[in-house]
């Protein structure tokens, strides 16, 4: 079952037209969320990114569509398919059809998908950078729109050439993030990230794991550029999602990395994690 605007309908039912805005203009966003036994992680800080999206793009957010209705949808829609474990969630935010590059309207559909996840952790994980396109820096790519023909283009040369992941470059030739993460390099005490005006995605579990370094005494944070040279120079590398969490990077090119910092932050991001669950 598949939740279309708050009413339950079977996964196979049409409900996009063809003149849908997502489909014809990318005119939407979604997010990805991991729930376990029904309590969904860090869903304050996924849904008040979400409103945040939505206004940066003008949408028309819906007087009903609260915290807590947020909630109740979701969990709604995992007990109608039966996912009482480990779920993966997403939700797709569109504007309603009509109009061309000028909406008629900017009030908004939204729809829940979930499957059942079964986590399993990658304990090799190959990197490689994608030069052949790159991403634009600014706010408006911190925003999961719909549009992501650059990752997907990354995914597919990661799969052509047996690489795990790839990072992605900014119009400046600094790192951003990689296809479906947020990235972090070690050296020595020091842990750097792009800063969020580079053009990496605002991500949830970056932001946990912000807080969490911003507490550590033996590690020091900097959200600052990143030029691709520091991969090489770089103790350790880790990346971040709502699904995987927190992903040790084991290669780039003829570099092996560590991994003895990123358990450290592993270790306070999954007493973070333990706290989201209700006992």
């Amino acid at each position: 079952m598949i939740n279309f605007n708050g009413t339950l309908i079977p996964e196979e039912s049409p409900i996009l037209s063809a003149d849908n805005r997502a489909f014809k203009f990318g005119d939407g966003i979604f997010d990805t969320l991991k729930s376990f036994r029904n309590n969904i992680y860090f869903i304050e800080d996924h849904y008040f990114r979400l409103m945040s999206s939505m206004r940066m793009l003008r949408m028309e957010i819906p007087m009903d569509f609260t915290l807590q209705y947020y909630k109740d949808q979701i969990v709604k829609t995992l007990q109608a398919n039966h996912l009482s474990i480990l779920a993966r969630i997403r939700v797709s935010v569109f504007r309603k059809p009509g109009g061309f590059y000028a909406p008629k309207t900017n009030e908004i559909d939204f729809l829940i998908e979930v499957s059942s996840l079964q986590y399993i952790e990658n304990q090799n994980c190959e990197i490689e950078l994608y030069k052949d396109f790159s991403l634009q820096s600014g706010i408006l790519s911190t925003i999961k729109t719909n549009n992501k023909m650059l990752h997907v283009l990354a995914g597919i040369f990661a799969t052509e050439n047996g690489f795990d992941n790839c990072v992605l470059i900014n119009e400046k030739k600094n790192l951003t993030e990689a296809m479906n993460a947020n990235v972090f390099l070690v050296k020595g005490n020091t842990v750097f990230t792009p800063p969020l005006e580079d053009g990496c995605i605002n991500g949830i579990v970056r932001k946990q794991v912000l807080r969490i370094l911003e507490k550590f005494d033996s590690l020091e944070l900097q959200e600052v550029s990143i030029s691709p040279f520091e991969l090489m120079k770089a103790d350790e590398v880790f990346l971040t999602n709502s699904i995987f969490d927190i992903q040790s990077v084991t290669k780039y090119r003829k570099k092996i990395y560590t991994t003895a910092r990123t358990q450290e932050i592993r270790k306070k991001y999954n007493n973070r994690l333990t706290d989201q669950i209700a006992i």
